[in-house]
């Protein structure tokens, strides 16, 4: 479940992209939220989609996500199943 970054194609900033064969290895269907382990101790939910220009160890995630995690394109990242998350009562800005 380790996974070297690469520029996601559309511009979504919650959804990152895989092999169809990587997420039947991980046991993971459309649409499914896992947990995203960057650098220095940085993680974040995303939603999965199925992508099958994707190779099997590369993830695509867009600008966002990468800043949030503080890895840039080539780095490696962790994906965990995250099950089910709660939605969000109200936002703090």
């Amino acid at each position: 479940n380790r996974l070297i970054v690469e520029e996601a194609l559309n511009d979504d900033n919650s959804v990152i992209s895989l092999s169809q064969a990587k997420m039947e290895e991980l046991n993971l269907f459309r649409g499914d939220n896992v947990l995203i382990k960057g650098k220095k101790r940085k993680d974040t939910v995303c939603i999965v989609l199925a992508d099958e220009s994707v190779d099997d160890q590369k993830v695509r995630m867009n600008k966002v996500v990468r800043k949030n995690l503080r890895v840039r394109l080539g780095d490696i990242v962790a994906l965990h199943p995250c099950g089910d998350v709660p939605y969000g009562k109200r936002v703090h800005v």
